[in-house]
């Protein structure tokens, strides 16, 4: 039987994921802002990383809080690199909910975040969703 020869290519090193759920209302946004935070200090992000990470996360919240249907979750996914945080923070809305990007909520986002998109979908058997996704870099952007 032949042997297979070890690969030199290394690994591409898993993201550790933490996936968290709320009522989609304000008062409960302090609590997904104080999770990015704590993964932030956890994975020896700096300082200013780690208080643009909390920051933006708050901003995209509190936008998909105040378009969320009522009684609706607010759904947040953090994936954890060693060099980065991705985060996908949804909500599902109305069939007519937009997300304007020339907003000042917006300009903040793309200040804070190292890249950030919104997008539109159908979840939960075709139910209007909206979607901001950010990543945030361990230290300054190279």
């Amino acid at each position: 039987m032949p042997q297979q020869e070890p690969s030199s290519a290394p690994a591409e090193p898993r993201a550790a994921s933490v996936e968290i759920r709320t009522a989609a209302r304000a008062a409960l946004i302090p609590t997904v802002r104080a999770v990015a935070s704590d993964l932030a200090a956890r994975a020896d992000f700096d300082l200013d990383a780690i208080s643009d990470l909390r920051m933006a996360v708050d901003e995209a919240c509190a936008t998909l809080v105040g378009l969320a249907e009522p009684g609706s979750s607010l759904r947040c996914t953090f994936d954890v690199h060693d060099e980065r945080i991705d985060v996908a923070a949804q909500v599902l809305t109305g069939a007519d909910a937009t997300l304007p990007t020339d907003s000042f909520g917006w300009r903040v986002l793309q200040t804070l975040a190292d890249q950030v998109a919104v997008e539109t979908g159908a979840v939960d058997g075709g139910r209007p969703a909206l979607t901001i996704r950010l990543h945030k870099l361990a230290g300054p952007a190279l």
